[in-house]
């Protein structure tokens, strides 16, 4: 494919004659060259012609990881769309490889036949994957086995992403523990594959860390129920025609219909070596990023080798453009290269990891300070030599990186107290780091964005945080810079950030805060997910963070006449069950106010006995909760428990518990066991903005727990019932304010309702009812929700009302699946323990 972007014509009519630049290369490297260079001035001087192997324009490859779980859409991940060439004046030659060039006539030879001549030449081929030797990666044609992917590009991503969500592939094994092949794992889980990471080193990610980090690592990759095999070499890969496992040395094969290789990459030189160019590891080039020998002929990226070292990370790269931009353009013929010490931040299947210099002590008298959490994914390691930190490792924690690599890069004098180094103790806080920070320190790796450039921004007019990422990029790679971007911005403001637009917006992928949103859906007529980004996000890709606020809020606004998009939804909705760490389910049927019946309660051992469940568990909420349930055995528990979900895993009501109330309990006022049933029936499974948990108490001693539930009723004297809003007692822990006390049930019920219906109106996207009661205000809420001052208690009671006739059991869908893989088999990696029952 060739894609040709021209130049307008005559911009520069009357100037000089330009020299001809011609950029081998159209990835990360190459680009960032060029924008290098267009910031010096460069436009006036070039006429600039770019070739890029890849049908596209540049995009950002440490994002693919993003892509292939989900959380980011192809569009996402671009840096320079193909609008960006045509408006610098930029030929790019899109899908068009380069086959040689003759350095003595000044020429390129591309694929498509065309010739170009050039003054000055840059080569940014890049890297591509690394196939090891193994038998069976071939095809007797030559080609790679259908299931073996590379995982380089966009491309081979869609691939994967395609391949993974077809029915009959369940398992995979990634070929290579370092951060890509991690990364590939975690992306692949999303899909509900079973995944197998094999790594011939000791310990995962050995590049980056010691054993002792790897081992923490590793916990960590494996509790998302990723198996890890290390000191372990695929020696094959088994299928005719197509994957059906791995052989491994010394070790059983792994059946598998997928295989991702992430072993490493070397550095694309064939058409250097063809061209005549010098090449060893890499194309070789001096402190000008001069390719050695030749003139007029520069290299950047990981196709270079300099003073012997070759760089497979993205940091060195921003360096490295930045020096050659300066002598390709004469802005400073002084600069020089003098090679990375690198630094690494980013996040790795989720997991946040810093690493910088020397993994352990390597002299007796250097001091190794270790810290390790392994239960909570947490380690640090930190190498001191003669006062200098050498080196440091971070999983889990990566709050002082800021100062540690500070202290790396500077050779920083350190606290007497060592501990200081990864604590707040005594030490140098954030805010004191990011004062420190050199101007040239680099802030977000993924992006090559330093410090200055956001301060600059800041200065440039930038008055947000949002604001400055924009125009630097800043935070928009693996997101584990983000903390630091904001603090560099608030500092640099001296504390005088705007609040972001976008932090009124209701879902980050609509510019419109909720009630603009709910207006424009109803003006417009909107019934679905999809419908919504066309109307109201026209040109934008469907956001993937924003499906499923979306989709609870016109399922609320619609009740039955919502349309449902299964993509719209969190594995959790789709399956009508709890995703365990193993990838197994958990099972809750509905139990109203916790009342149960022999019945019920010889079906669930029954259930548990003939789908040999591993665990079962009583539940905070007074239910029974059958755990370990593989995806495909889901609709056969449902169909033999014959009893309704209890909404365990869904943005919605869940359940009322209950004490035993006035029939049993001598200090019992009111039934409360008869209203919290007779609420539970009512509201079963409303939607709403986050999870709701009720509860009655049939006297003041409040048994059932109720003044800490978003919504808790409590009997008192005299037949009376006092209902409190905005409790909580998790992670957050508030006891809720009175609503209202009045004197019959049906009261509590039109109230309960009536709040209910107006949080999830008016209550951001997973916003809890201890943020959103505080946040409006209990006096409002009386006087909208008891006292009708603003006239819409019909208008609330009517809507709620919709939604408790629109009831549908999702259990239902056991009988007629609204997809053919909506029950897909999901493997369970990891045996849940057997508790011990006397």
């Amino acid at each position: 494919m060739t894609s040709v972007l021209d130049r307008p014509e005559g911009r520069h009519s009357g100037a000089a004659p330009r020299r001809r630049l011609v950029v081998v290369g159209n990835g990360m490297a190459g680009a960032r060259a060029v924008e290098e260079i267009l910031a010096r001035g460069g436009a006036d001087q070039f006429t600039i012609t770019m070739f890029g192997d890849e049908p596209y324009g540049n995009y950002n490859r440490i994002m693919l990881s993003h892509v292939l779980s989900g959380e980011e859409s192809d569009a996402d991940i671009f840096l320079n769309a193909l609008s960006w060439y045509r408006e610098n004046s930029i030929t790019l030659h899109a899908g068009v490889r380069v086959d040689r060039i003759d350095k003595f006539t000044k020429h390129v030879f591309s694929d498509d036949g065309r010739v170009t001549p050039y003054d000055t030449l840059i080569i940014a081929t890049g890297s591509r994957s690394h196939m090891p030797p193994m038998d069976g990666l071939y095809t007797p044609g030559g080609s790679v086995k259908n299931g073996v992917f590379g995982f380089r590009t966009i491309d081979d991503t869609r691939r994967m992403v395609q391949h993974a969500q077809q029915e009959h592939h369940r398992r995979a094994v990634v070929i290579g523990g370092g951060l890509l092949g991690l990364e590939a794992a975690y992306g692949l889980k999303s899909h509900g594959i079973e995944v197998e990471v094999v790594h011939s080193g000791g310990h995962l990610m050995n590049a980056q860390m010691g054993p002792d980090g790897g081992a923490v690592l590793r916990r960590s990759v494996e509790a998302l129920g990723i198996r890890v095999h290390t000191s372990s070499r695929t020696t094959a890969v088994l299928g005719t025609d197509r994957v059906s496992g791995v052989s491994l040395r010394d070790r059983d094969d792994i059946a598998c219909d997928m295989v991702v290789v992430a072993a490493g990459i070397r550095p694309n030189v064939d058409v250097a070596v063809l061209s005549g160019l010098p090449v060893e590891r890499a194309i070789v080039v001096d402190d000008r990023l001069l390719v050695q020998d030749e003139d007029e002929i520069y290299a950047v990226g990981e196709c270079v080798q300099h003073r012997g070292e070759v760089y497979g990370l993205v940091a060195p790269l921003w360096e490295q453009a930045v020096v050659l931009a300066n002598h390709v353009t004469g802005a400073d013929t002084s600069a020089a290269y003098l090679g990375s010490r690198t630094a690494t931040k980013l996040k790795v299947a989720g997991v946040d990891v810093a690493s910088m210099g020397l993994h352990g002590p390597e002299l007796e008298t250097d001091e190794h300070i270790v810290f390790s959490e392994p239960s909570r994914g947490v380690f640090k390691s930190i190498v001191v030599r003669d006062n200098k930190m050498v080196g440091a490792t971070l999983l889990g924690d990566s709050r002082k990186v800021a100062y540690l690599t500070q202290a790396y890069d500077r050779g920083l004098p350190l606290p007497e107290e060592r501990i200081a180094l990864m604590f707040d103790i005594g030490g140098p806080g954030e805010d004191v780091g990011v004062a420190e920070l050199d101007d040239g320190a680099q802030v977000c790796n993924c992006n090559g964005v330093s410090k200055k450039a956001l301060v600059d921004a800041v200065k440039g007019g930038c008055t947000s945080v949002s604001g400055a990422m924009d125009a630097t990029r800043a935070g928009k790679g693996c997101g584990s810079c983000k903390l630091l971007v904001r603090q560099v911005v608030e500092w640099a403001a001296d504390g005088a950030v705007e609040e972001d637009p976008a932090a009124s917006y209701y879902v980050p992928g609509i510019p419109l805060d909720k009630p603009s949103l709910m207006a424009a859906i109803q003006k417009l007529g909107l019934r679905s997910v999809s419908q919504v980004f066309t109307a109201l996000a026209p040109g934008s890709a469907e956001d993937a963070k924003s499906k499923m606020g979306l989709a609870s809020l016109l399922k609320m606004m619609l009740a039955d006449r919502y349309i449902d998009e299964r993509d719209a939804r969190f594995i959790n909705d789709r399956v009508h069950a709890n995703i365990q760490r193993d990838g197994t389910f958990s099972v809750v049927p509905q139990m109203k106010g916790g009342v149960t019946s022999v019945q019920q309660l010889r079906r669930i051992a029954d259930v548990a006995e003939k789908h040999k469940v591993p665990l079962i568990k009583l539940t905070g909420g007074q239910r029974i909760d059958l755990l370990g349930i593989p995806k495909e055995d889901l609709p056969q528990v449902w169909a033999d428990l014959d009893m309704p979900s209890g909404y365990a895993y869904g943005k919605s009501f869940r359940t009322v518990k209950t004490c035993v109330g006035k029939d049993f309990c001598r200090y019992g006022t009111g039934d409360s066991t008869k209203l919290g049933i007779e609420i539970e029936s009512r509201f079963q499974g409303i939607e709403s903005p986050a999870k709701l948990k009720l509860a009655v108490s049939g006297c003041p001693r409040n048994c059932a727990e109720s003044l800490v539930k978003d919504v808790g009723v409590v009997a008192v004297e005299g037949g009376r019932w006092e209902l409190y809003v905005g409790g909580a007692a998790g992670a957050h822990i508030r006891k809720g304010d009175l609503l209202a006390t009045v004197d019959d049930p049906k009261e509590v019920k039109l109230l309960t309702g009536r709040f209910m219906q107006y949080y999830r109106e008016q209550a951001n996207w997973l916003e809890r009812t201890y943020a959103f009661v505080p946040r409006v205000g209990i006096e409002h809420l009386r006087a909208v929700i008891v006292d009708n001052s603003e006239g819409i208690a019909a208008q609330l009671d009517a809507a709620m009302q919709a939604a408790v006739d629109s009831y549908v059991d999702p259990w239902s869908e056991r009988d007629d699946p609204l997809t053919p893989g909506q029950f897909r088999t999901s493997l369970p990696l990891t045996v849940l323990p057997q508790v011990p029952v006397r």
